[in-house]
């Protein structure tokens, strides 16, 4: 089959839409079926950089480019990444020539901007951007979600043809691998490490100033990044890594702590378990989902206080074997049949009668027209 996916998320940017996709797309391709993906422009006019986020880019007015690739792929299945304005435009063209088309939930846009604003803005900020979500996936055949915290999520918010695409891990690049790399010798144990981007919704802060024992590591990049440099002098902040760097830096600490409230999934979540590591996060969508299995309790602590929940982890049995094999549950293989197998939902009944009244609507005024002119 051929597989067409828009995403305002891809290359070069590096976070857990674009990993997801690009594992995806490896794994479809595997299996025989060609696949394009459509990301932002990364010149020209149309492509301007995100509001304090520079490293990403989004294209507007984007319509007509995606109307020649829609035309000239042809694609059996057309999937939506992301609600940025590619996916907008995405969206109109696929309508405009009534091709059915499936979406995806990856990132809580309300819970994002929300806390970007004042108190009394929230609330406010919170319904208007679940209204404009929930009509840009209205008349999507599928809206997929990785968890079941989510899918709740969204059915209070009045979304429909919610359906369920989880994620997994490469347990071969995360494993186990030992305590010794060079950035962590000079530096107490135990460490306490975050991977993720650095920004106000990630809730890095709440980390930061946890009052425990050892050193405090963060490994990406963000808008935060300098502010918390310099309110937290004492974390260690190394930068962005990838593939087998970013690895071993896992496996060479002793906990990892997700702060994040805001999250889908976190995909960091089953590499820190993959890479050995005990884990303290606070009880939000993703973790709660992740760690529902009893199994999870000898390595993974939960807790509304993040500081009692890292002390209480570092007293687990440092098993690198637990966290290990719980994560071998997750396979990306699993994750993209369901994939494949989400992108033929039906077309929403909805969605039918708007095409059969465009139709009636086109005939009738050739009618018009022929008659008119007769």
């Amino acid at each position: 089959m051929r597989i067409l996916i828009v995403s305002d998320a891809w290359h070069p940017q590096i976070n857990g839409v674009v990993r997801t996709l690009e594992t995806t797309v490896e794994h479809l391709r595997r299996m025989g079926h060609e696949v394009k993906v459509v990301g932002p422009e990364p010149k020209g006019w149309r492509s301007i950089r995100a509001p304090s986020y520079p490293s990403i880019k989004l294209e507007f007015f984007a319509h007509r480019r995606l109307r020649r690739v829609v035309e000239s792929f042809n694609p059996d299945f057309i999937h939506f990444a992301t609600e940025g304005p590619l996916g907008w435009a995405a969206r109109s063209v696929c309508l405009d020539l009534q091709k059915p088309f499936t979406t995806s939930y990856h990132t809580r846009f309300p819970e994002y901007l929300s806390a970007r604003m004042f108190p009394v803005l929230r609330k406010p900020v919170t319904l208007i951007t679940c209204a404009v979500l929930r009509r840009f996936h209205a008349p999507s055949s599928a809206v997929m979600v990785a968890t079941a915290s989510i899918e709740h999520e969204l059915q209070r918010y009045k979304f429909r043809n919610i359906v369920r695409w989880s994620r997994g891990v490469d347990t071969a690049l995360y494993q186990p691998y030992g305590k010794d790399v060079p950035a962590y010798a000079a530096i107490p144990r135990p460490i306490l490490l975050y991977v993720g981007r650095i920004a106000v919704e990630k809730n890095i802060e709440a980390f930061l100033s946890a009052d425990t024992a050892g050193s405090k590591v963060v490994i990406g990049d963000g808008p935060d990044k300098e502010m918390l440099q310099r309110t937290f002098p004492q974390a260690h902040f190394l930068g962005v890594m990838e593939g087998e760097a970013l690895a071993l830096h896992y496996a060479a600490a002793d906990l990892f702590v997700f702060p994040s409230m805001t999250d889908t999934f976190g995909l960091v979540l089953l590499e820190a378990a993959a890479s050995g590591l005990r884990i303290a996060s606070y009880p939000a969508p993703g973790p709660v989902d992740i760690f529902s299995d009893p199994a999870a309790r000898h390595f993974a602590v939960l807790g509304d206080n993040l500081g009692d929940a890292l002390k209480k982890a570092l007293t687990l049995p440092n098993n690198p074997s637990l966290p290990r094999r719980f994560a071998e549950q997750f396979s990306w293989g699993t994750c993209t049949q369901q994939f494949y197998q989400q992108l033929q939902a039906p077309t929403p009944q909805a969605v039918k009668r708007i095409k059969r009244f465009r139709n009636w609507l086109s005939r009738w005024w050739q009618r018009a027209l022929a008659l008119a002119f007769k």
